[in-house]
């Protein structure tokens, strides 16, 4: 039996990120065996050190190669304002707009029983713990069902600690995903928030 070659393998590889079909895989290896060797070579070395040097904040649990990350550390950000996210792609997608001032909360998923993902399984314990002061926690959870799960268990686990809880309001299309949305959509449903 004839092995895989390294092009079938990159393809592979390549076929196996999330969005990328098998002629996208194609594409994307073709291009690379026509890349000149050292950029080649680069793009292989950029990943080896995003895999190696960047982690989790200990504080938000933000992707980040800075322990903690900079919006944590920052004395310029309203650390009395939590925005709860599900993955660091929305904090980016949040930061793009350059109108939050606040910090950050990365649950790493959403409530999602039918998928065995309850609350053991998200940083939910961790946000409880963190709570120090804080006036508001805003829920920018994905505007889907495991979002709005996600949203309104936490309020449930919040109220009582006398934080005011808010929703981001509408402006991102149910079952539409926050990595994706422009900054204006994001703008305005981060400062139309309602309480739940």
């Amino acid at each position: 039996m004839r092995q895989n070659t390294p092009l079938e393998v990159l393809i592979e590889r390549f076929s196996a990120l999330p969005g990328i079909g098998r002629k996208t895989a194609a594409r994307l290896a073709y291009h690379i065996l026509d890349m000149d060797k050292g950029e080649a070579m680069a793009l292989g070395q950029a990943i080896i050190a995003a895999k190696e040097k960047i982690g989790l904040c200990r504080e938000c649990f933000n992707l980040t190669d800075t322990n903690p990350c900079p919006v944590c550390a920052s004395s310029d950000r309203d650390h009395k304002l939590i925005c709860v996210v599900e993955k660091p792609q929305d904090v980016a997608a949040i930061e793009r707009m350059r109108s939050y001032k606040g910090i950050y909360h990365v649950l790493h998923g959403a409530l999602s029983p039918l998928n065995g993902i309850g609350p053991n399984d998200i940083r939910l314990k961790e946000l409880l713990t963190r709570l120090s002061g804080q006036e508001e926690v805003i829920m920018a959870t994905n505007p889907n069902v495991e979002g709005e799960a996600t949203a309104m268990y936490a309020a449930k686990l919040l109220k009582p600690l006398g934080v005011k809880v808010t929703r981001i309001a509408s402006g991102i299309p149910i079952g539409g995903d926050m990595g994706l949305s422009d900054e204006v959509t994001l703008s305005r449903a981060i400062e139309n928030r309602r309480e739940i």
